[in-house]
């Protein structure tokens, strides 16, 4: 701590203003100085510029040697004083404003509490106010803050060792983190390269794919063209298959009505067994022209072409009523001639009444009976008598 009471000075100390040099300091002075002001690379500059080559020394002989010519002005001395100035030409500046050895006291205190020595320690040396008792207590500081120094060094290399083997152990880890990611990328890029393999085969396949299912179109197109009236004949089939069902259908009516016929002529029967015989009442005058088919032409379809369509319910009447399928063509004059030859190839017997049908439809029907050899009568006349000789017709043919 700084002294309460003044410091005496010698008598030609409070008569100059002049800083004092380096060599003109006391030789204890010299080892903290150049020890904490300079740093050694520093040092090993001047002292290789002064001796004009390389300093072979080592450290501490650059050190001891350096504080040793510091004692006398030589060149070495007047070097390391030029350095002292130009490094702590502010601090120098700052201490000039101690008027007496008390206030250089106090701005060497403040240094001290702030942990910067190195200018403040020239500056106060230097300084024409410092008495022998200042200097000594500023060598006695110095020396201290050199010994704690020493010990935060050796607690900060403590804590840089303890980090070092952290940053190691970190590195090892880091390490095996980055060998374990470079692996993973490795089988992802593989997998992704399987994925993409499997992705070509499959649009392999389905271009495949499309190009038989484009060949088989071009061929089905090229079937249909080559089989001319392809349509029409599967217009045809289409219109037998129907024709068949509906004949199925109306066979099992007629064998239902047939069932229920008999079994009303039974019961009629058993109601009047004894009833005298009576003459048989008048007939309308339209039951002459309904005749009992013969049993040949039950459960068959007749086809009809031509005919007054007046007399088309007569015709199916006759026809149904003795168990035959009756279907009508117009022979082209309302209905579709298109539809005419899948009626024929539905029909098991065929009637043509060549007075009221087209010559059209003339001549596909007898061309149809001729090929196929389905038996065909021809009626000029289309009167129901006329219906009737051709059905006896086919029944004695």
């Amino acid at each position: 701590m700084c002294d309460k009471h003044p410091i005496a000075l010698p008598a030609e100390a409070t008569q100059t203003s002049r800083r004092r040099r380096i060599w003109e300091l006391s030789h204890t002075c010299h080892c903290p100085l150049i020890g904490v002001c300079i740093p050694l690379g520093a040092l090993r500059k001047l002292v290789g510029k002064v001796a004009g080559g390389k300093v072979l020394a080592d450290d501490y002989e650059v050190h001891v040697g350096a504080v040793s010519e510091c004692g006398t002005r030589n060149r070495l001395s007047e070097a390391v004083q030029k350095e002292l100035e130009r490094r702590f030409a502010p601090v120098i500046a700052r201490f000039r404003t101690a008027r007496t050895t008390e206030q250089l006291a106090e701005l060497w205190q403040g240094a001290v509490a702030s942990g910067d020595v190195a200018g403040a320690f020239w500056a106060g040396l230097s300084h024409p106010r410092c008495a022998p008792e200042l200097e000594e207590r500023m060598c006695r500081d110095l020396h201290m803050i050199q010994h704690q120094a020493g010990a935060c060094t050796r607690a900060d290399l403590q804590r840089f060792n303890t980090i070092v083997d952290e940053n190691a152990s970190l590195a090892r880890e880091l390490a095996k983190l980055q060998q374990r990611n470079a692996a993973m990328q490795l089988e992802r890029t593989a997998e992704q390269d399987r994925h993409a393999a499997a992705l070509m085969q499959l649009r392999a396949q389905l271009v495949g794919r499309d190009s038989i299912v484009d060949s088989l179109r071009t061929e089905l197109e090229q079937l249909r063209n080559a089989i001319p009236g392809l349509e029409t004949r599967e217009r045809l089939a289409h219109r037998l298959a129907q024709t068949d069902e509906r004949e199925r259908a109306l066979r099992g009516q007629i064998a239902d009505l047939r069932k229920q016929l008999l079994e009303a002529q039974a019961q009629l029967e058993a109601a009047t067994p004894s009833a005298p015989a009576q003459e048989p009442a008048a007939v309308p005058a339209v039951v002459e022209h309904i005749i009992r088919l013969p049993i040949r032409l039950a459960e068959r379809s007749v086809l009809c072409v031509g005919g007054r369509s007046g007399n088309v319910a007569t015709y199916r009447a006759m026809i149904e009523k003795a168990g035959a399928q009756f279907a009508h063509h117009d022979g082209g004059l309302e209905d579709n001639a298109g539809k005419l030859e899948a009626s024929l190839a539905a029909a098991d017997l065929v009637i043509c009444q060549t007075g009221c049908i087209s010559h059209s439809a003339y001549w596909r029907v007898k061309d149809f009976c001729k090929r196929t050899g389905k038996r065909c009568v021809f009626i000029d006349n289309p009167s129901i008598s006329s219906l009737q000789r051709g059905l006896q017709e086919l029944h004695e043919a």
